[in-house]
């Protein structure tokens, strides 16, 4: 465990410190969701429907645009060569990063939705289950978000590619994340699309890792 914490430390000090990417999709993040109302207009109440689904989006992009760091820096200066060597399971190095990733990225991003949540007009009510739905979706999208990076980690200019591949994977997601905000009439179908998406979730979560783990090991042969 020593070396799967040295991981994720090491991974964190790297996003935080190395130009300021974290800070990069923060920015992203609270600017795109800002944009809308301007785009929509002063409808309260439209932008008060419309706030989950832009918010999701607004996470969904900003997470696409910190994919490209996830393996690729690693790849480039030998560093994912030692970890392939290493005496944990690559599986366990990658859960690691994801880990790590997860907490520089998605998590910043859930504690500035508050922000957006009051440009967009949403109650609290609604604002603390929109948080309690990204907690619950973000871990997926990063996983999928891994896949991607994993399998363009070789490619030059990948990081175009990556996005395209995991899209398909990210929309399911998307959909249940968004529906799980749904009141009125409709709560029982909002309660079986938070399930729906912690189940996403957990399944990206078990498959995440021997996928990429295996990516990664394919690509450098």
């Amino acid at each position: 465990m020593k070396a799967f914490w040295a991981v994720v430390k090491r991974d964190i000090k790297l996003a935080t410190r190395i130009g300021g990417d974290a800070m990069t999709v923060l920015l992203f993040y609270v600017m795109v969701g800002a944009i809308m109302p301007f785009a929509i207009g002063p409808d309260k109440v439209l932008l008060s429907k419309l706030g989950p689904a832009i918010i999701w989006i607004s996470a969904l992009l900003s997470l696409l645009l910190a994919l490209d760091r996830l393996f690729r820096t690693d790849h480039e200066d030998g560093s994912m060569l030692a970890m392939r060597q290493a005496h944990i399971p690559l599986e366990m190095i990658v859960v690691a990063k994801l880990l790590a990733h997860w907490l520089t990225n998605a998590v910043p991003l859930i504690v500035a939705t508050p922000l957006l949540a009051i440009l967009l007009n949403l109650d609290a009510d609604q604002t603390l289950k929109l948080i309690f739905t990204l907690i619950v979706g973000t871990p997926a999208l990063v996983c999928f978000g891994a896949i991607g990076a994993a399998v363009t980690v070789t490619i030059k200019r990948g990081g175009l590619i990556a996005p395209i591949l995991i899209l398909p994977l990210s929309i399911p997601t998307l959909i249940f994340g968004v529906s799980a905000l749904s009141t009125g009439a409709i709560e029982t179908a909002s309660s079986s699309a938070l399930l729906f998406l912690a189940g996403f979730t957990l399944l990206a979560l078990v498959f995440t890792p021997f996928a990429a783990a295996l990516a990664i090991k394919m690509g450098a042969e």
